[in-house]
């Protein structure tokens, strides 16, 4: 008898969106099916499949141990998010040649179906760092008689989803340095920066606004300019590990001495980069925006705004609270920012009461008799007649204007 052969062994997932990219979230049902396509007869032990999610880190470091003698630390940490194993075809013991128990697989191509329950609990989302990885994978193994087994491994992703619509993340981020120049007993002017975001919560694809001022006061040409950095932060025997990367950039025009530059909602668009990561005790994954100003010869001044990425963008409600709270919550004057279109007056106390209805409210009603007699009767009378006296007239003059003040200190080169 001729023994078969292996043509293939793969693995596909049951995709659950329009991309057809295996994509799933906690207490998702990961389904799908193993083909095995065989030329002839083959007797099999075993088609297993070994489903696994972890956190994984590792780095080394080296270490001085004292005059010429050095040696390498290595720092591992891992998590394991879940574990799960399923016998496909066979039974579980695949360490013997036994004849016993085996089964016939003709040619031609067969599926085995299998399906699992990801844990409800939260589960970081895949990524792939320079010192660890989140990872989660199938395995299907193919074990034969007289055979090395055959395995093939297929990750899929999972998104740990961030929802931007809450109020933590809505919320404006903003803040103001100054630094003041010195070299030597001469002491410049200060450069002033301020700057603002309309909230914290992001999601690839889209733009900050950024609104910010700019002041130089120094002798220099300064450059303002805007940066989105992700900082990767690897956990493991009580160290850390920390990577910054730059995502994205913008700059600004350059500023000589006693010029000011305004950026009224100046965009930097997010790129496709990867969620942040914040529920993991061994990997995070956080990204921040720097607003600074560029100053040749001495360190940069510079706000570090935190942003969090997510994977549920802004709903339409969601933008307009936000710009509400923006604008509510902050004083707007330092950016330049004009307020919105003026507002409708409203409606006339005879569009919304009529004579009629004033005039009949004047006569008590029947269902107030016994409350109408436990009152005096003018003082019941005076509660009745005030029911719709008009409101105030409208006017969009302010009778008490204030007056516009300067406090902040003018440049000296002015």
């Amino acid at each position: 008898m001729v023994l078969g052969k292996v043509k293939s062994l793969t693995i596909s997932f049951d995709c659950l969106n329009d991309s057809n990219v295996p994509v799933y979230s906690s207490g998702d049902t990961v389904s799908g099916k193993v083909s095995l396509e065989v030329t002839g007869e083959i007797r099999v032990k075993s088609l297993k499949i070994h489903a696994r999610g972890h956190a994984k880190v590792r780095w080394t470091e080296s270490r001085n141990a004292g005059s010429n003698t050095a040696y390498t630390q290595n720092y591992t940490e891992e998590v394991e998010y879940f574990n799960h194993k399923d016998i496909l075809i066979g039974h579980e013991r695949d360490d013997d040649n036994s004849e016993e128990g085996l089964h016939t697989i003709h040619s031609g191509r067969h599926e085995y179906a299998f399906s699992f329950h990801l844990p409800q609990t939260p589960l970081a989302t895949s990524f792939e760092g320079r010192h660890g990885s989140v990872r989660y994978w199938v395995k299907a193994e193919l074990h034969r008689p007289w055979f090395l087994p055959v395995k093939l491994k297929k990750e899929f992703t999972v998104f740990e989803h961030i929802d931007i619509n809450t109020p933590s993340l809505l919320s404006p981020q903003a803040g103001t340095k100054e630094k003041t120049l010195c070299c030597w007993f001469c002491t410049s002017g200060p450069i002033s920066l301020s700057a603002k975001i309309e909230r914290k919560g992001y999601t690839p694809g889209e733009s900050i606004q950024i609104f910010a001022e700019i002041e130089n006061c120094s002798s220099r040409v300064v450059v303002p300019k805007a940066a989105i950095y992700q900082t990767q932060a690897f956990y493991a025997k009580g160290k850390m590990k920390e990577v910054k990367q730059l995502v994205a950039s913008l700059r600004g025009e350059s500023l000589s001495s006693g010029k000011t530059e305004t950026w009224n909602g100046k965009q930097l668009k997010i790129p496709p980069v990867s969620p942040s990561i914040l529920d993991c005790s061994i990997i995070r994954v956080e990204y921040s925006l720097m607003v600074y100003v560029d100053i040749p010869g001495a360190m940069d001044l510079f706000l570090n705004l935190p942003l969090v990425i997510g994977t549920i963008p802004l709903h339409p409600f969601g933008s307009r609270t936000s710009s509400v709270s923006s604008q509510c919550s902050m004083n707007m004057n330092w950016l330049g920012l004009t307020l919105p279109e003026r507002p409708e007056a409203p409606p006339s106390y005879a569009e919304v009461v009529t004579e009629e209805q004033r005039q009949s409210s004047l006569a008590p009603l029947g269902v107030c008799d016994d409350f109408e007699r436990a009152l005096p009767g003018p003082l019941f009378a005076y509660i009745q007649e005030f029911r719709f006296l008009p409101p105030p007239l409208y006017s969009e003059i302010d009778p008490n204007p204030d007056q516009p003040t300067d406090d902040r200190p003018s440049c000296p080169s002015r």
